[in-house]
């Protein structure tokens, strides 16, 4: 078995990549060697790690080289796209394609977790909706559960599929533990986005994202 996905949010700080690290803890009790790879990220910490990327390494069962998980590191947290630009880089998406497919290589299931929102800028001609075009992947969706989700979700279901791209499926993360009617809310985004729901993960959930993994699954055939 061999399955890969983009995974994308509604908006920036929502929770990818923690809902990226309990999909890799989910495949991992499945019996499945599971690699996480942020291609792209911005902000790093005195010794020139990112904390994201940090989280997806320690989370995947299958060590890759870093130049793999991450092949685009920029210092600054910022845009990525201005990131990119001040360090004088082209964001070049066959060089992730090329890491993406020497993951799959070594793991049975790979996510590849984009940045910010679907349509986030990653150079003048190009964004993050166009990496998962090129990376030809199905696309997980997570929604950060807060007033305006269902907008955001149903906008970014729309941009996905006017790209080609299958929705996979999509994770409801409880960003805002006092979100007024949740339940409604999430019968709603039930009713309305094209895919299964995966899962609700529960705010700060005991165990942080391996414990997390008890409350999502993934997708059928994955």
């Amino acid at each position: 078995m061999n399955t890969a996905y983009f995974l994308t949010g509604t908006d920036t700080e929502i929770g990818k990549t923690f809902v990226t690290c309990t999909l890799l803890h989910r495949a991992a009790r499945d019996g499945l060697r599971a690699a996480g790879l942020k291609p792209v990220a911005a902000g790093t910490d005195a010794n020139g790690h990112n904390d994201d990327v940090e989280r997806i390494r320690a989370a995947s069962s299958v060590a890759l080289p870093p130049a793999v998980v991450n092949p685009y590191c920029f210092a600054p947290p910022v845009a990525p796209h201005l990131a990119a630009a001040e360090a004088g880089v082209e964001i070049d998406f066959g060089v992730i394609a090329e890491a993406c497919a020497a993951a799959r290589r070594a793991a049975d299931l790979v996510i590849v977790e984009g940045v910010g929102g679907f349509r986030v800028p990653l150079g003048v001609d190009r964004d993050s909706a166009d990496l998962a075009v090129a990376l030809g992947l199905p696309v997980i969706l997570v929604v950060g559960m807060k007033l305006g989700c269902i907008s955001h979700a149903l906008l970014s279901a729309e941009a996905i599929a006017a790209r080609g791209l299958t929705l996979a499926g999509w994770v409801a993360n409880r960003i805002d533990p006092a979100m007024a009617r949740f339940e409604e809310n999430l019968a709603t985004l039930q009713a309305l986005l094209p895919a299964p729901l995966l899962g609700v993960v529960p705010h700060a959930p005991a165990g942080g994202a391996a414990g997390g993994a008890e409350f999502v699954g993934l997708p059928a055939g994955g």
